[in-house]
């Protein structure tokens, strides 16, 4: 074990200097192949989980240590056994040993620092927990400008969406009702022993997350994993058969896949990313769907659009992602206030090349997995200022506050505009 926190403290230093964890994790498994399974998902959560409380771990680190480290492979080490200790169930005699055999590797004279340190904080912990959230970024693990959008924002909801933030994410599947009804398929699960719920019309929830393969169909086309959040879209853009459709910024495909187990539509599918739309034409595959998928910028129309206008567009745009944060808690810590208005700028060239390419009538998706209303609400108002051909549709019916949808126990968090063009 002491290889895999060592490898964890690597993997949460690159992270912290700017790298993209999922990517770091990828090159460090692909580098590390002897790993077994059980180390690496043990890798896999403990660097999921130092970054997720990273604010409250270094405020313990803190008061822990005399005087700051100037290792940060050996600061980085102590943030993950205190994740381990604080938040796994592994014995606390294991961790240590394992952390002090590790730091010994990386400077022969530090077994005994991290040895003291661990140890104290399990003497001291209650203490220090408290110690840590007497401020905000010791609390709820996020930077403060972070925590100030979203106190600004939300006011007395700031805890709740803070704190669902951290929780680990559920794992929801969207049913192909051209297979199998929800209600067919929920039964299968329930037969086999696992434990889940309807939530929505096609959308199951499970009591745990499993792997892929344990599900049954899944290779068959019968399900997807696709957060309850997301399975919004399909609903909200009100398509009819026949319709030409476009899925603007697709990939990895599971609107665009939505969209087609439930009509019989042409559309396009559309993704800047070579690469990512890769992961489109393998959905499509498995699901036995068809789409046109094409590589291209949607704020460059001209660059590959046909010229025939859609009836409906659906423009998941890029975003910061701070509704998804419990699934990529690194964002968290990548993030800074310019990113916010950078994307906003994208989202606004985005919407206004889109919009030339729905025909009249039409109805165009505009969606962000995003909790700040800079990426959401304002980047819709400024839109409306300033096209008179553009209405916004009334979309409260399905349980959105101003097509805000927030962060919980069932779902992430998602934002929704539906603006139609004059006929």
């Amino acid at each position: 074990m002491h290889n895999v926190q060592q490898l964890a403290a690597t993997i949460v230093g690159q992270v912290l200097a700017g790298r993209n964890l999922n990517q770091e994790l990828k090159e460090v498994l692909l580098r590390h192949s002897a790993l077994s399974a059980q180390e690496r998902g043990a890798l896999q959560d403990l660097c999921y989980g130092t970054l997720r409380y990273y604010g409250q771990l270094l405020a313990i680190q803190k008061e822990l240590l005399s005087k700051p480290l100037q290792d940060n492979q050996l600061r980085n080490l102590l943030l993950v056994a205190l994740f381990q200790l604080k938040y796994s169930k592994a014995a606390s005699y294991a961790v240590v040993d394992h952390a002090v055999r590790a730091a010994k590797k990386i400077n022969a004279a530090t077994g005994g620092l991290v040895n003291a340190v661990l140890r104290n904080f399990l003497r001291r912990q209650p203490e220090l927990i408290a110690i840590a959230a007497a401020t905000e970024v010791g609390k709820y693990s996020y930077q403060q400008w972070w925590i100030d959008s979203i106190k600004g924002q939300y006011g007395g909801r700031t805890s709740a969406i803070l704190e669902a933030g951290n929780q680990h994410p559920p794992m929801t599947l969207r049913v192909n009702e051209r297979n199998v009804s929800a209600e067919q398929y929920l039964a299968k699960l329930n037969s086999m022993g696992i434990l889940a719920q309807l939530i929505s019309p096609r959308a199951i929830w499970l009591n745990n997350p499993m792997a892929v393969d344990k599900l049954p169909g899944f290779f068959d086309g019968d399900v997807s994993i696709q957060d309850a959040g997301a399975q919004y879209a399909e609903n909200l853009l009100d398509i009819q058969k026949g319709m030409r459709v476009l899925d603007a910024c697709a990939a990895p495909g599971g609107k665009s896949a939505h969209m087609l187990e439930s009509h019989d539509i042409e559309l396009v599918a559309l993704d800047k990313d070579e690469y990512r739309l890769e992961r489109v034409r393998e959905n499509m595959q498995r699901l036995k769907l068809k789409a046109t998928l094409l590589a291209g910028d949607a704020a460059e129309p001209g660059l590959w659009w046909d010229g025939k206008p859609f009836d409906r567009i659906l423009a998941d745009v890029p975003c910061s992602a701070s509704g998804v944060v419990r699934r990529h808690p690194d964002i968290k810590w990548l993030r800074r206030p310019s990113d916010i208005e950078g994307f906003a700028v994208q989202q606004e060239q985005i919407l206004e090349a889109l919009w030339l390419l729905l025909a009249r009538g039409g109805k165009l998706l505009y969606a962000t997995c995003s909790v700040f209303a800079r990426e959401n609400e304002q980047v819709i108002a400024a839109f409306l200022s300033g096209h008179k051909d553009a209405e916004q549709r009334d979309i409260s019916a399905y349980d959105l506050n101003n097509g805000q949808l927030l962060p919980n126990d069932r779902h992430d968090g998602f934002f929704y505009a539906l603006l139609q063009k004059d006929a």
